[in-house]
């Protein structure tokens, strides 16, 4: 028998001043120095009218690195009087752009807060590392191997966005419609993604005031054995759609001059398989947890732009689980898409507002393009 699990609080760390659609150019520059042709029509289609950047817009330098951002939000985590870091039992930490290599990156958070000893985990991947290190903490909870832990999802996805990160040896602003993938690779992300972090306490027993969310269970499908690679950094395509990776570059200086650090995403790949295993990952999760739609009265997705939106929507209603959209609870227009972070941010922000009522059920739903990878937990308000 496992022992209940609670989330008891969660914070979030955004860096520096909101940054508006018409001053992203103006912080992470402009490639080649030519404005973009494609932003108007990736933001239209995102909807994201603010996001964060831990960078200096007069100077451009970096004001956090991932690892300082992390530990921020951390340091506003305040679950119980006199709560410090030095009582985290377990400290585990996803992302996709940990600072460093190695060592991973739970460690070098641990370094920032100055953390008395304990158990640290580092989970990579892209949106889902977020969750696995929540995951990770669950589970050691639950199993009695500790009484609390700390978990966090983080991003400083402005390190692969900065117009000097680019090496091109084509005009970025190929036009859209003639060539697609050149546009995508080299400039939608830029539109889309936001730096900050969340982390959330996690603890045997519920809060003695106010509420905490039990965490009913957290299930995770992955279809990598059956897709190839969608989202990836540090390597590149190949014309058989399998992925080189850094090491097989003949020197450091081909792996730059091959822009193999930059974010790329394999449009073709992500149109024709994100929504529709979504949906196949739902149904088979529902049917083994026996949930009926009708139970759900929030429904808390991490999708990377509004695009999806409405198409995440009908594959639900076609999977036999359809949540109405007044049920939905989103702050992608003004906290941007933060990865890991992102459903951290979620969740805090409905955690705090007020809104939540003993025995409601939350429903959180998070993918990612990597290699197509779905994650859906079920909370309960107590």
């Amino acid at each position: 028998m496992t022992q209940p699990v609670y989330i008891n609080d969660l914070s979030v760390f955004l860096p520096n001043q909101p940054v508006l659609n018409s001053q992203i150019e103006d912080v992470l520059g402009r490639i080649n120095e030519i404005p973009s042709l494609t932003k108007k029509k990736m933001l239209a289609n995102n909807k994201i009218e603010q996001r964060y950047y831990a960078i200096d817009p007069s100077t451009g330098k970096f004001t956090h690195n991932n690892a300082q951002l992390t530990a921020r939000a951390v340091q506003q985590l305040n679950p119980y009087p006199g709560f410090t870091p030095d009582d985290i039992q377990v400290l585990s930490c996803g992302t996709t752009s940990p600072d460093v290599i190695m060592p991973g990156h739970g460690m070098m958070v641990a370094g920032e807060l100055a953390a008395a000893p304990c158990e640290v985990v580092s989970t990579s991947g892209i949106c889902l590392s977020g969750m696995t290190a929540l995951k990770y903490v669950q589970m050691s909870v639950a199993s009695g191997a500790s009484t609390n832990g700390v978990c966090t999802g983080s991003e400083l996805s402005s390190s692969f966005m900065r117009a000097n990160f680019f090496n091109l040896g084509v005009d970025p602003d190929a036009d859209i419609a003639s060539a697609p993938l050149l546009a995508f690779n080299a400039d939608f992300l830029r539109w889309m993604l936001s730096d900050g972090a969340g982390a959330a306490f996690i603890a045997d027993t519920p809060n003695t005031q106010g509420i905490s969310l039990k965490i009913e269970w957290i299930d995770m499908i992955s279809y990598a054995g059956e897709l190839a690679t969608c989202m990836y950094a540090g390597g590149k395509q190949n014309k058989d759609g399998s992925i080189s990776g850094w090491r097989e570059a003949n020197s450091c200086k081909e792996a730059v001059n091959d822009n193999l650090l930059a974010v790329k995403q394999d449009t073709g790949l992500l149109s024709r398989h994100i929504v529709k295993t979504m949906g196949q990952a739902l149904g088979s999760i529902a049917e083994k947890r026996h949930l009926a739609p009708a139970e759900v009265d929030w429904y808390l997705p991490h999708y990377s732009s509004h695009y999806f939106r409405d198409k995440f929507y009908q594959v639900m209603k076609e999977t036999g689980f359809e949540v109405p959209y007044d049920k939905w609870f989103t702050n992608l227009p003004y906290t941007g898409n933060v990865g890991s972070a992102s459903i951290y941010i979620i969740m805090e922000e409905l955690f705090k507002s007020g809104r939540l009522k003993k025995g409601e059920k939350l429903l959180c739903f998070i993918p990612e393009s990597g290699r197509f990878s779905h994650c859906f937990m079920l909370l309960t308000v107590v």
